[in-house]
């Protein structure tokens, strides 16, 4: 009891309550708010960030302060994937009776958790505080942010940005708070303190929301994996994997780390990788890009999100103008082949497959030292290879002939849900497979009526089947 009284008591513990319960306040007050008032709220939090000449201003200002990624990637986050979350939801019922089955005689009903407790990486930070608030807003919840440090001014721009929109709409401003001057510290009392944790971060950070005591969303290791067939549209598919190796200069953890070509088009689909701004490193300069990568094992912080040029120059080696990734032919996986694994880079790891069932083994290994869970794609116009693929590997999205990074989050053209929260399922260690939104941050309140005929069991043949009966006897 004297631990928990001394932890009660620190300063950090002090000042997450407060926040909390500035927090529970606000969320009081939009509890019985209607789907109106509710789906008013999120369009407000959402142009104030998103309107052009705003967006180009909190895209500048994420490059200047995270140094991370490039303005035309951050911009497109803000101005764009904000615009169509907003989209994705704003129609969606989150008040009051959600469905009524009248097979089961079954009413749902939703009501809001109470306070979120959000986290939002360095990498992304200009659009997931406002992806997240708007999902939260719109269970009727309340959220506080807490940053990744790099980005702690950015995070308050915006949720300042979202907190004055709704004091002019008459909601409380409180409904979005930050932690403006973040720390581990305090990052892990909000978990402790809120009523569901939303984690996007680091792997330490996932771990610690789900060992906080309090429910919690999480998602996994990202090490997308590719497969180009012999179906596939080579250009199309060469232009797609540039546009997602290079997209933010790779921040996003979905971008492509690994991609399988099939012998029948490995030397077509390459030269068309280098037409596209790929660079074929040599052996001496894999083993010098190996080194500044990776730091005692692990990737090292000065070349995440950085240009092409920028980390060969760190490497100690030239890049020829116009090449824009690296491609890092490879054969083995695990810790031993670092570049099997997540990068965080403009660095593509290539692989060689006989065939697709080839491809498949790859994947799945590849996946087994890093990325389980998380996403694959392939280029095919084979239904039955997109089939084969999805069957056999342990993801849970599988995107067909789409720029990976920018779609397995949902994009304009796709049906995934949008967001920057992807849970991995049992194989990530995650809770959920869910691309996560507003419905992960709500109860469901389940009427149950009596049927208006009662259920009659079958006899035992129907319901166990006579071989079964006569086998086990």
């Amino acid at each position: 009891m004297a631990a928990i009284q001394e932890i009660a008591e620190t300063p950090e513990a002090q000042e997450i309550a407060a926040l909390v319960a500035r927090s529970r306040v606000a969320q009081a007050q939009i509890e019985n708010y209607t789907q109106e008032q509710v789906d008013r709220l999120i369009r407000g939090m959402v142009w104030a960030v998103a309107k052009e000449a705003t967006a180009e201003k909190i895209a500048q200002h994420t490059v200047d302060e995270t140094q991370l990624g490039n303005y035309d990637g951050k911009y497109l986050k803000i101005f764009r994937k904000t615009r169509a979350t907003l989209m994705d939801i704003i129609n969606d019922k989150s008040v009051g009776v959600i469905e009524e089955d009248p097979v089961r005689n079954i009413i749902k009903i939703v009501k809001p958790l109470g306070v979120i407790g959000a986290l939002s990486p360095s990498t992304n930070p200009e659009a997931t505080p406002v992806i997240k608030a708007i999902s939260a807003v719109k269970g009727r919840n309340s959220i506080i942010v807490a940053p990744h440090p790099r980005a702690k001014l950015t995070n308050k721009l915006i949720c300042d940005l979202m907190r004055d929109a709704l004091t002019k709409m008459g909601a409380p401003a409180d409904l979005v708070l930050s932690i403006d001057l973040p720390s581990v510290e305090k990052t892990n009392e909000l978990m402790r303190q809120c009523d569901r944790v939303l984690a996007t971060g680091g792997t330490p950070m996932v771990k610690a929301a789900y060992s906080s005591g309090t429910p919690a969303l999480g998602v996994g290791v990202g090490n997308a994996v590719i497969t180009v067939d012999d179906t596939a549209d080579l250009d199309d598919a060469a232009e797609k994997i540039r546009i997602s190796k290079t997209l933010d200069l790779a921040a996003s953890c979905s971008s492509d780390n690994a991609v399988i070509l099939l012998d029948a088009i490995y030397d077509a689909m390459l030269e068309k990788l280098v037409h596209q701004g790929g660079y074929v490193v040599s052996p001496e300069e894999k083993e010098k890009l190996q080194a500044v990568i990776w730091v005692d094992g692990h990737i090292n912080a000065n070349v995440v999100a950085q240009p092409a040029e920028k980390i060969a120059g760190m490497a100690g080696f030239g890049l020829p103008e116009g090449k824009r990734f690296f491609i890092v032919p490879e054969t083995g996986y695990g810790p031993e082949y670092p570049f099997s694994g997540e990068k965080m880079t403009v660095t593509m790891a290539l692989y060689r497959a006989k065939d697709l069932d080839e491809a498949i083994v790859l994947t799945n290994a590849i996946q087994a030292y890093q990325g389980q869970g998380h996403s694959c794609g392939i280029y095919s116009n084979s239904d039955e290879n997109i089939l084969k693929l999805a069957m056999a590997t342990r993801t849970s999205r599988v995107m067909v002939n789409q720029p990976q990074s920018a779609s397995n989050s949902g994009n304009l053209w796709n049906g995934m849900r949008q967001t920057f929260s992807l849970g991995c399922g049992s194989w990530g260690g995650n809770a959920t497979n869910n691309n996560i939104t507003w419905m992960d941050l709500v109860n469901v309140t389940w009427i149950s009526k009596p049927l208006k005929q009662t259920k009659v069991l079958p006899s035992d043949e129907d319901l166990f089947g006579k071989d079964v009966i006569e086998l086990i006897g």
